[in-house]
C-alpha cells in the first residue's frame, strides 16, 4: 500500500474484524525476527503472566521470574514451598500486536497497601491478583493513578511474559503481592515454549481453578475494595508531593 508516497506493507486477517498493521521502510525493525510472514501476527489468546523483573518468593529469597526453572521451588501466599512444574514464556512484539494486548499493568508501589507491592509489579491484564479473598484481574484494578497501564510509547519493542505452573492453581507471592500461579485458563499452546512442556509430560493436563470469585471487569470489583484502593492511591500521592 502506497500513502503519502511510502510503501507500506499491509497485513490483515480474513475475518474482516482484525487489526491492520503496516510497516514501512522508516520502521526500526531491528529487533523483529527476519523470516517474518502475516503468521507472526500475534492472534493468541491474551497472555496471562509477569514482565520479567518479577520477583517471585521462593524458599532462597525472592527470585526473577525469568531465572526460575522447572524444578524449583516458590512459595504460597499460605507459606507451602511447592514444586515449579513449567515455566511457560510468551514473547510479543509490539508491531505485530494489538495495542491492547501489549501494553501492562504497573501495581505501583504500596498500591495495595504497605508493602505490596514492595516494588512496582508489571502483568499482563489478565492475570489474577488475590485480595480479600477474590482473584481480580489486574486490569479490573486500572485506576489512572497507583494502578496503570504502561503507555505503549514507553514500551520496548518486543517483550517477554512468564508464568509459573504448579500441581495445582496456587497462591504465589509476586512483589511481595498474592498472584496466581498458572490455571489452563488460557491454554498452554499459547505459549512460545508450548512444545518443552509436551516433551516433559506427553499431554497436557486440567488445572482446577480456585475456589475463589474471579473478577475481570472494574465495575464487579465490590464498591468497598475500591474505595478502599482509591484511599491508598490519594496517600500514595500525597506522600510523592
Amino acid at each position: 500500500m502506497n500513502i503519502n508516497g511510502t510503501d507500506y506493507l499491509m497485513f490483515s486477517n480474513t475475518s474482516g474484524n482484525g487489526t491492520v498493521y503496516l510497516v514501512s521502510s522508516s520502521t526500526d525493525t531491528s529487533s523483529y525476527p527476519t523470516n517474518f510472514t502475516p503468521d507472526d501476527v500475534n492472534t493468541d489468546p491474551f497472555p496471562e503472566c509477569f514482565a520479567a523483573g518479577t520477583l517471585i518468593a521462593t524458599p532462597k529469597g525472592e527470585i526473577p521470574v525469568e531465572l526460575l526453572e522447572i524444578g524449583d521451588h516458590v512459595l504460597t501466599e499460605d507459606g507451602r514451598s511447592v514444586e515449579i512444574k513449567w515455566v511457560a514464556r510468551q514473547t510479543l512484539h509490539k508491531v505485530y500486536t494489538p495495542a491492547e494486548r501489549f501494553v501492562p499493568v504497573r501495581v505501583k508501589e504500596g498500591a495495595l497497601g504497605a508493602g505490596m507491592p514492595h516494588r512496582d509489579l508489571v502483568l499482563t491484564a489478565a492475570h489474577a491478583l488475590v485480595i480479600e479473598d477474590l482473584a481480580i484481574n489486574a486490569g479490573a484494578l486500572v485506576n489512572g493513578t497507583s494502578i496503570v497501564f504502561d503507555p505503549v510509547e514507553t514500551l520496548p519493542e518486543r517483550v517477554t511474559y512468564y508464568h509459573i505452573e504448579t500441581e495445582a492453581h496456587d497462591v504465589i507471592l509476586a512483589n511481595g503481592v498474592a498472584a496466581e500461579s498458572f490455571v489452563d485458563y488460557v491454554g498452554r499452546r499459547a505459549f512460545d515454549n508450548y512444545h518443552e512442556y509436551i516433551g516433559m509430560y506427553g499431554s497436557e493436563r486440567v488445572i482446577r481453578e480456585m475456589q475463589r470469585p474471579r473478577i475481570s471487569a472494574r465495575r464487579l470489583v465490590p464498591a468497598a475494595l475500591r474505595s478502599k484502593l482509591e484511599g491508598l492511591a490519594v496517600k500514595a500521592m500525597q506522600l510523592v508531593g
